[in-house]
């Protein structure tokens, strides 16, 4: 029997690449209230005068709410937060979002590791080039470590990377190994009923996480659950049972 629903949802996957079918269907009665609103302005007192070569329209951010990736958002916060309270003087990061890499070189030393340079000139941060599958550190080298919503995607070729369909596990093994004896290593991805969805991301249950990761000791899981819920020490059952969750993470390499 054909799922109408997710077929529908995988087609616009596929076209959202080429058009946003949304955005088009919408946008035509959008864009005639812009060029009303263009009326309304230039008959106003003080009113700059409008170019047509200037103009730049605008027309899907009138919202009723203000919408925001909820995983990022939450995971930034709480290692942002868990990093703070670690008073690390250095910082190791593997391809999270460049805005958690700012805001962390306000507190500490960051190196940003990815397979595309950071080209930024900002105080306290240092950018190498490198793979998360060969991570340029030596053994148990790194005291504080994070990669947050980045190794669902390895092995997928996403964003240039070789496909490997171990490429998740792999990280995990490689980020072990440069993980220092009593290090810390904060680290998120998506949870829920295990699933390869080429070749954005893939989903994993929380036992595999943990299995891919026995060489070191959970120290705590936390987690936003499918309603947008965030949940410090989140029963594992409850993010397993996601569609799409994600699952924060905090491992430490006990001597």
């Amino acid at each position: 029997m054909i799922n109408f629903k997710a077929t529908k949802k995988m087609l616009q996957r596929w076209t959202s690449q080429i058009i946003d079918f949304n955005k088009l269907i919408h946008g035509f009665l959008k864009l005639l209230r812009y060029i009303n609103d263009w009326k309304k302005y230039i008959q106003l007192n003080a009113a700059e005068p409008i170019r047509l070569i200037n103009t730049y329209p605008r027309v899907h951010d009138k919202t009723k709410e203000t919408h925001f990736d909820k995983h990022y958002f939450y995971q930034n916060i709480w290692a942002f937060k868990k990093i703070y309270e670690s008073e690390c003087d250095s910082h190791i990061d593997v391809g999270s979002k460049i805005d958690f890499i700012g805001f962390l070189t306000t507190i500490t030393k960051v190196t940003f590791i990815d397979i595309r340079p950071l080209i930024l000139n900002l105080d306290n941060l240092g950018s190498k080039k490198g793979n998360i599958l060969a991570l340029p550190y030596k053994d148990g080298s790194v005291k504080s470590l994070s990669c947050l919503h980045v190794a669902e995607h390895i092995g997928l070729g996403r964003y240039g990377d070789s496909l490997d369909p171990l490429g998740t596990q792999k990280a995990a093994k490689e980020l072990s190994r440069v993980l220092a004896p009593n290090g810390t290593l904060y680290f998120s991805v998506p949870i829920g009923k295990p699933k390869l969805c080429f070749n954005a991301h893939r989903i994993h249950s929380t036992n595999q996480i943990l299995n891919y990761f026995s060489d070191l000791d959970l120290i705590e899981l936390s987690g936003v659950d499918d309603n947008g819920n965030f949940i410090r020490n989140i029963n594992k059952d409850i993010l397993d049972s996601c569609v799409y969750g994600c699952g924060f993470f905090i491992f430490s390499k006990i001597k």
